[in-house]
């Protein structure tokens, strides 16, 4: 007997007891998924329309604020403190990014090798991404340091005098860049080795019995099925790279810090410090766009070279 005619022939004979209309399924999903979505209307959709509207307001540290039209934009465009801090956003972006790509794809092939204690490995390279950031800046920032510092003194061992890392504008900003890969590429680790390890092994079965070498093998198979990984791996490092704020506020001293800022430290110092909370708008608005053009584009991009199975 058909299962489907038998049922339709109980919902027929009991009419009370047929199957619910698609719309309930519909509504008990939207109110599973509502306290999300409220959450994420109230503490993130919502503040990005306010702060677009403060943005064209003159808003003072006690919360009057008075609108001045394009005034914050204009004053923006002729501010060569942000351009400075939105080239150096642009340097580090350009430094991080790539660097912790190659180094995140790197170390997952590295970690996907059946050796023995590959299981301790992936740890000791994930616990720098569970590390709190204050907890790694105040540590690099003593490793850092010219005068006590360890770095600096395993140099002196060899009769080499070490740079002032953090207190040297011209490479204050790599220093940070260290930094940064150091605690983001365990986590990056993880998710391209989740993306090496869903490649069907009959690929590589195939390529060995036709000859093929390691690296044929790396470049053509491997590379282009590990595209989609590389490609969101690539895509939220370059959003948080754009958004790096606290090693560059905790690490980087006083000296250099005007001349290695970054355009969030910018916006910190313009918003909380200065209490220009109107102009600060303005340059939040002007990061959020620049973060959606750079992320449309790349997704656009992703046509000519990701590769789905």
């Amino acid at each position: 007997m058909n299962p489907s005619a038998g049922l339709n022939a109980y919902a027929s004979a009991n009419p009370k007891k047929r199957l619910r209309p698609k719309h309930k399924e519909y509504a008990w999903g939207y109110l599973m998924i509502a306290p999300l979505f409220i959450g994420l209307c109230v503490l993130f959709i919502w503040p990005v329309f306010q702060t677009f509207y403060f943005s064209f307001t003159d808003w003072s540290a006690f919360g009057q604020y008075t609108w001045t039209g394009a005034d914050n934009y204009r004053k923006l465009l002729n501010d060569p403190e942000f351009f400075r801090a939105f080239g150096n956003t642009l340097l580090y972006v350009v430094t991080f990014v790539p660097s912790l790509v190659a180094l995140s794809v790197l170390a997952a092939v590295l970690l996907n090798q059946k050796i023995r204690g590959v299981g301790t490995y992936r740890t000791i390279y994930f616990i720098p991404a569970i590390m709190l950031p204050a907890a790694v800046a105040m540590v690099w920032r003593w490793l850092f340091n010219a005068d006590y510092g360890l770095i600096n003194a395993i140099l002196r061992t060899f009769s080499i005098q070490g740079p002032r890392w953090l207190t040297d504008p011209d490479i204050a900003l790599y220093s940070v860049v260290i930094v940064g890969l150091w605690s983001t590429v365990g986590f990056q680790t993880v998710i391209v080795l989740s993306g090496l390890q869903a490649i069907s092994s009959s690929y590589y079965e195939v390529a060995a019995i036709e000859g093929a070498g390691p690296f044929v093998r790396f470049f053509r198979i491997t590379l282009p099925l590990l595209t989609p990984t590389v490609f969101f791996v690539t895509v939220t490092s370059l959003i948080n790279a754009f958004q790096v704020f606290d090693l560059i506020y905790m690490m980087i001293g006083n000296v250099a810090i005007d001349q290695a800022q970054t355009i969030v430290y910018f916006f910190y110092k313009k918003a909380f410090v200065f209490n220009e909370k109107g102009y600060a708008s303005a340059v939040a608005m002007v990061l959020f766009a620049v973060i959606l053009i750079v992320t449309a584009f790349q997704m656009r991009l992703q046509n000519k070279w990701v590769f789905y199975e």
